[in-house]
């Protein structure tokens, strides 16, 4: 078979590119063009935390419950103290109707960062 030349394979550099056009995606409600353009991103960078994290909230968008669940689990997985991820797992938790993963999932995003969207869900008070 004989070789191409051209254009080499995704570079780092690529894949923050693709990363910024995922948030702009996110941003224009285009879900699941932004999940498109992170796979590409996490398969090259597995551990990659912000794009995992970007993913769950573009597959949440897209009402892709299960595995906005997955990538919210794995980044708390390696960050127990992201206020946002127990939120946003919250949120998925609570609109799979599972009540109870959802309300200890907003206690522990109120406890780690007292936002007063994270309290009101919370519910301290009842």
């Amino acid at each position: 078979m004989p070789e191409t030349s051209g254009s080499p394979g995704p570079t780092p550099e690529t894949h923050v590119i693709d990363f910024r056009a995922a948030e702009r995606l996110l941003q224009a409600r285009d879900p699941r063009g932004a999940v498109k353009l992170l796979d590409g991103v996490i398969a090259a960078h597995p551990e990659n935390t912000a794009a995992r994290l970007l993913r769950a909230r573009a597959f949440f968008a897209a009402a892709q419950l299960r595995p906005a669940e997955l990538e919210f689990t794995i980044v708390l997985e390696r960050e127990p103290d992201n206020a946002f991820a127990h939120f946003a797992l919250a949120r998925t938790y609570e609109r799979q109707g599972r009540a109870d993963q959802a309300k200890r999932h907003y206690r522990l995003a109120a406890a780690l960062d007292p936002n007063p969207e994270y309290l009101k869900a919370a519910r301290f008070d009842g």
